[in-house]
């Protein structure tokens, strides 16, 4: 029988009494006004100085610098007027060898500590807080673990548990095994099985590694960078992690993870004065200070550029299978703690490769000799010493060495006629929109972008002041008119520290990585004594039974679902007409910019055409316009819009009546205010004169468009098995499947093979007359209050500019047909790892069921699939969701294929047998709340109608119901819509599977 879940006094009672630490009492109303902080330096407070106060006023905030004087902990609070609070904690961390310590000791950390010692107490408080945001990150020289939370007592009990885990992990050897890797009987039970490698951090890595873009990426910065530990693979390089000890792991932990070595991290509205007493005496207070973990050198220079090759296993969804080679050219720059070169460094190498007007787009890209620039293009500041890199992937391999000549020569052009004035312009105009767009989560985006420089001796705050940077950077031009011509000399034309890489396909690569794991195998088992088989075999038998023993999560910080608000905040918004088109104006404080979107309709494009959608998207902003060509078009568009200018698919499921659906094309740009007549006039010329006979144009951008969809099937796997398992099941998701699945990939790979692309650019002309249409069109803005009527009046005028006839249709809905079916396909691809999905078809969002199924997907995910798929199975990931009526299970990187598959099905029968506590159903509510409620930016607010339809009422009613969901009600919708299913789609992504079934359909995709 299951527990009685906890009456709220007792709940209430428990959160009191861990929250209360140290006799510290927080009040959940207490918040921090900017305007009043007043701190100077050198004031203490709570063991610690203040070393700096600064004001920062590109992003109305307070910058304070402090120093814990016993340990040496450094830390740093920005005060904001933002009730997004974000914490975080950091070390620098060194590997020096290529087994993952760092990485692997990032995922032990977080299994269990001295006050929190139950199994994963991480993945456990993602079901018992209300956070925006949780995770850990693992870079080439640092870790961190960052949160957030809008929540006062929330943010309390993760960082009570974050610090736990952190500075006191139980890191047991158990752990290690799971976390990192394990010699084991293939059935653990059964010593008869075959030994093998299992390991969750093993298994990502396989699958990072199945990823050339990522080879590349990596062997790009061992061999530029390699004197140290940049030499080495810090997520660790599969073979190597089976070297790593946990004798090793406890050492790197208790080297790396000390105060003296910390950084600390708080953002947002919640007072100082708070953050500080909490840390100092529950943690700081128990430590002495100590040696912090050795700065990295600088890399020592070349006196001579050198070259190098490697090879991956070929890519049978490539565009051109005879086309697979990729070549780079890295130069080694500057250190990145210099918070103006960085900048000037930015702005110079986007000079050089953003957009079609750039010089190296028009001697590499237009080139037509690859698909598209090479992985890592661009500046990389996530090494002390940053370094630019620029190259062409998907050539011929007789082509390497005349890539390499055009970027020399590329380089000489530049040094000679420097770059246009515009084009510094449109880089600076980049500049000052990211500087006032806000993202949902903006504490967070601004440690990401200090954190790697902090880490290495930087002031954060110098990294913050971005305006006076560009004021520098404005003088140098203004003083020196040949700056940036001098400063391609220094960088490099005279940069003798460069390295060319070469990545050439080889048949036998995957089985020459099999080969060598079976090697490392053979020999491990032969040194194995009787003993050592005995210790395998037991140890198996202890961790499954670890897995497998029922913990308590007392122990553990919790918020319930009485802590969640039960009002839904109301968005204003403002609806009018122009003509039949409806407007939808959304005053918010955005910051200056202007937001704006359109939905065109694709409800009458014929069905021949709605596969070439996709691409009509991708290129119709850089096809050119009849008064621009693509290039000058690509320059308005960064002067104006600072690049925002997009098209993409849209499909959507009617929010209350099956088999209904939008689909639709969503146009969507930004600009600071005073650009958005320029930002109007960019899409007038789009709609009215669209460019589309430019067939070597459309050869570029098909072969870069097929390139980049060919790499996101191993960098996402998951979302195509989905997807693809879900497109039987109803018309929306058999769309969304046709635009953006695995047959959109083929797609696209057909096209890319074709030599006359004549047929495809009157197709793309046919939609363009069907679609950039405003017959059938709904427009949203989101503006400040001052601009609302500036907005108002350039929508008018803008519209009355645009073609087509006048319908009065506010939504686009149609009604769609599918027979469901029961199908299993195995898309058989050459990974090292696998990618599930299995997909059953449910309700709408209003139907009463809906919320029970979000809330059962959280719970299975959370309480038996993570347990099963990663825990036991060795997944990097899996779980379940629902959504646009249809529930989905998943998993990410997975060693298993048909395994998973049955544990999809095993899961269903452990909610219908009620194996679950109500306890496990609040939690699973409540992790429910934190994506409901989570922050939207000021341009996004109003969306979910304007995108789904959506009305305040539904989503109101949605979230009540959210409260009422009980054990029953999953009981109830788990065994209607899932165990009496008659239809569902299961797929499989991966290598080559030799126990199926004949009911399984293999689909190849040949080389």
């Amino acid at each position: 029988m299951a527990a009685q879940l906890f009456s709220a006094p007792r709940l209430l009672s428990r959160r009191r009494r861990l929250i209360h630490l140290n006799n510290t009492v927080f009040n959940s109303t207490r918040r921090e006004d900017v305007s009043k902080l007043s701190v100077a330096i050198n004031d203490r407070i709570s063991g610690y100085r203040v070393t700096g106060v600064t004001e920062v006023s590109d992003f109305n905030l307070k910058a304070i610098e402090l120093l814990h004087e016993s340990t040496k902990a450094q830390h740093l609070h920005l005060v904001r007027q933002d009730s997004n609070n974000v914490f975080g904690v950091g070390f620098r961390t060194t590997p020096m060898d290529s087994t993952g310590i760092s990485h692997i000791l990032e995922h032990t950390t977080l299994c269990g500590s001295a006050h929190y010692p139950v199994r994963d107490p991480f993945f456990k408080m993602l079901t018992r807080s209300l956070a925006t945001f949780m995770n850990a990150f693992t870079a080439n020289d640092w870790t961190f673990y960052p949160f957030s939370t809008q929540n006062y007592n929330d943010y309390r009990n993760l960082l009570s548990v974050y610090c736990d885990c952190v500075f006191h992990p139980n890191l047991k050897k158990m752990d290690f095994h799971q976390e990192g890797w394990r010699l084991e009987h293939e059935d653990p039970n059964d010593r008869n099985t075959p030994l093998v490698f299992k390991g969750v951090v093993f298994n990502e890595m396989k699958g990072m590694f199945s990823n050339a873009e990522y080879l590349f990426d990596t062997e790009l910065q061992r061999k530029l960078l390699p004197s140290h530990t940049y030499s080495h693979v810090s997520g660790g390089a599969p073979l190597n992690i089976l070297d790593l000890t946990w004798d090793s792991l406890k050492e790197f932990h208790a080297k790396h993870y000390h105060p003296s070595n910390s950084y600390f991290y708080t953002y947002g509205d919640i007072p100082l004065s708070d953050h500080l007493s909490f840390i100092d005496e529950n943690v700081l207070s128990k430590f002495s200070v100590s040696t912090p973990a050795a700065a990295i050198p600088l890399e020592a220079r070349w006196n001579q550029p050198r070259s190098h090759e490697i090879y991956c296993a070929p890519d049978p969804m490539a565009p051109d299978p005879n086309k697979q080679t990729t070549v780079g050219v890295a130069y080694l720059l500057g250190p990145i703690t210099d918070s103006y070169e960085g900048l000037l460094l930015s702005i110079l190498t986007k000079l050089l490769i953003d957009g079609a007007a750039s010089p190296f787009y028009q001697s590499l890209i237009d080139s037509n000799i690859g698909s598209d620039y090479s992985p890592s293009t661009g500046y990389n500041d996530g090494t002390k010493d940053s370094y630019f890199s620029v190259g062409l992937q998907g050539i011929s391999t007789e082509d390497a060495e005349k890539v390499k000549q055009i970027i020399t020569e590329t380089f000489h052009k530049v040094y000679q006629e420097g770059f246009p004035e515009e084009r510094v312009k449109a880089i600076l105009h980049q500049v000052e929109i990211g500087l006032k767009h806000q993202s949902s989560n903006f504490g967070l985006a601004l440690l990401m972008h200090f954190i790697t420089p902090w880490i290495h001796g930087a002031s954060p705050t110098s990294l913050l002041q971005i305006n006076q940077n560009v004021e520098n950077f404005k003088d140098h031009m203004a003083n020196d008119p040949n700056y940036l011509k001098e400063k391609i000399k220094e960088y490099f034309i005279d940069n003798k520290h460069n390295l060319t890489l070469v990545m050439s396909p080889d048949v036998e690569y995957n089985k020459k990585q099999k080969e060598l794991e079976e090697e490392k195998l053979r020999l491990l088992v032969s040194s194995l004594s009787e003993d050592d088989k005995q210790r395998v075999y037991d140890e198996g038998l202890q961790l499954q039974e670890d897995q497998n023993k029922h913990q308590t999560s007392d122990c553990l910080p919790s918020l319930s679902v009485a802590d969640v608000d039960k009002t839904t905040p109301i968005t204003e918004l403002i609806h009018e007409d122009h003509g039949s088109i409806p407007i939808q104006y959304c005053v918010q404080p955005t910051n200056g910019i202007s937001y704006l979107q359109f939905l065109s309709s694709c409800r009458d494009l014929p069905d021949d055409l709605k596969p070439y959608l996709p691409l009509f998207c991708s290129v119709i902003t850089k096809m050119g316009t009849q008064d621009l060509d693509y290039r000058q078009l690509s320059q308005q568009i960064d002067l104006y819009t600072g690049g925002s200018v997009c098209v993409g698919t849209h499909v959507a499921s009617h929010h209350s009546i099956p088999n209904q659906f939008e689909q639709a094309i969503a146009l969507t740009s930004h600009c600071l205010d005073r650009h958005l007549p320029y930002m109007l006039s960019i899409w007038e010329d789009i709609f009215n004169k669209p460019q589309l006979q430019d067939e070597q144009r459309l050869q570029t951008l098909i072969a870069m468009e097929a390139s980049s969809l060919a790499v996101n099937v191993s960098r996402s796997g998951h979302r195509y098995a989905m997807t693809a398992s879900a497109s039987s099941l109803s018309p929306a998701a058999m769309m969304a499947e046709k635009y953006g699945g695995i047959s959109q990939v083929k797609f696209m790979k057909d096209i890319a093979e074709t030599s006359d692309l004549k047929p495809v650019l009157e197709k793309l002309a046919s939609i363009a007359v069907a679609v950039l249409d405003t017959g059938c069109m709904r427009v949203a803005f989101n503006v400040t209050e001052p601009q609302f009527t500036v907005a108002s009046e350039a929508a008018e005028g803008f519209l009355d500019n645009l073609p087509g006839s006048i319908t009065d249709t506010p939504l686009f809905m149609e009604e769609g047909t599918v027979t469901p079916t029961l199908s299993h396909t195995h898309y058989q691809l050459p990974f090292q790892v696998y990618y599930v999905g299995q997909s059953y078809r449910t309700v709408p969002y209003t139907h009463e069921d809906s919320p029970s199924l979000r809330v059962l997907a959280q719970l299975m995910g959370w309480k038996y699939l993570h347990k099963e798929i990663r825990e036991k199975g060795g997944a990097y990931g899996g779980g379940a969701k629902h959504g646009n009526g249809i529930f989905s299970f998943f998993s990410y990187r997975d060693p298993h294929s048909l395994d998973t598959v049955n544990r999809f099905n095993d899961s269903i029968d452990w909610v219908t047998s009620r194996s679950f506590t109500d306890e496990d159903v609040e939690e699973a509510k409540l992790s429910v709340f934190s994506q409901v409620d989570s922050p939207v930016s000021p341009g996004s607010k109003g969306s979910s109608l304007f995108l789904q339809g959506l009305t305040h009422e539904m989503r109101a009613q949605y979230r009540s119901r959210l409260f009422e969901v009980s054990g029953d009600h999953l009981v109830s919708v788990a065994t209607k819509y899932l165990k009496e299913a008659e239809h569902k789609g299961s797929v499989i992504i991966g290598p080559e599977i030799k126990t199926l079934s004949p009911e399984w359909t293999i689909k190849h995709f040949s080389l």
